[in-house]
């Protein structure tokens, strides 16, 4: 598990095929390796990859089919910056939201816009995962936990402050820029819960027959 506060930003230093898979090495410098062995879960770009091989400043994963072909990984080249975060431990401050690093979907950036000092994105979303994104809900974005202030049938907006511009890989977004997106988590359980949730969609009412709220 995650909290989408990015700790540092990673490069990649090499991607190596391997039998249809993908060896990623990236270059981890700013982030702390002290506490991170082998086997470990670190984020990239929001996705969750297993630890495979490390020394003082990398760390190797294997990025599968799946991954590939389901986030923007497969569209990395050496140099291409990442967002790097390593999985929560006991006890610390959750000071985003609870993110799984398991992608729902790819968007895309729309338009970017100044809004006083911050920039206010669009992004487009695949159809089906807009109605699980509602307006001052929590969505991760390339691993980073974000509020949107915003929502429309295919398309969220949200305001980006400049500390969040300079510590995540952000600033290197134009407009097409492929994203990985993952919704909230209870979100998706909820509607899973829910019986005939395809007819009567997630309502006050259907919350309440269900037992989720009093």
């Amino acid at each position: 598990m995650f909290t989408g506060i990015i700790a540092a930003i990673g490069k990649v230093e090499s991607l190596q095929a391997q039998g249809g898979d993908i060896r990623l090495k990236v270059n981890c410098q700013q982030l702390d390796l002290s506490d991170v062995k082998l086997g470990d879960s670190v984020a990239n770009n929001g996705v969750c990859l297993t630890v495979i091989a490390m020394d003082n400043s990398t760390l190797s994963f294997d990025v599968s089919r799946e991954s590939i072909e389901r986030t923007s990984l497969g569209s990395l080249k050496t140099g291409s910056p990442v967002n790097l975060e390593k999985a929560l431990a006991v006890g610390e401050r959750l000071g985003g939201h609870i993110v799984s690093g398991h992608v729902d979907g790819l968007g895309s950036v729309v338009s970017m816009q100044e809004s006083a000092r911050s920039v206010q994105f669009r992004f487009e979303v695949p159809e089906g995962l807009e109605r699980y994104i509602a307006e001052k809900g929590s969505i991760c974005i390339d691993g980073t936990s974000l509020t949107v202030n915003n929502v429309a049938d295919n398309w969220f907006e949200v305001n980006i402050i400049p500390h969040t511009m300079q510590e995540t890989i952000m600033s290197t977004y134009q407009v097409g820029t492929k994203v990985n997106l993952e919704v909230d988590l209870i979100a998706r359980y909820l509607e899973r819960l829910l019986p005939n949730k395809q007819a009567v969609g997630i309502t006050r009412e259907t919350l309440l027959e269900n037992g989720f709220i009093r």
